[in-house]
């Protein structure tokens, strides 16, 4: 049997200011993915979408549905 989980990763808005829209800090989300790697989470499917955070601001963000064997 397996589980599931939806993990949402967002672009801080303090990078979306300084660096603009669409620059994904690699790191982050390579930490992200190794700290669920580490607890037997894979990466079943993964989405970009925009998210609106104040009236005129968008910010991107990452969603992944992880999947594991249930122990």
């Amino acid at each position: 049997m397996k589980e599931y989980k939806v993990v949402v990763w967002s672009e801080s808005m303090l990078s979306k200011f300084f660096f603009g829209e669409g620059k994904v800090n690699e790191r982050s989300v390579e930490d992200l993915l190794n700290k669920y790697a580490r607890e037997g989470w894979e990466v079943k499917t993964l989405s970009r979408e925009n998210r609106r955070t104040l009236l005129f601001a968008k910010r991107e963000a990452l969603v992944f549905i992880l999947e594991r064997e249930v122990r």
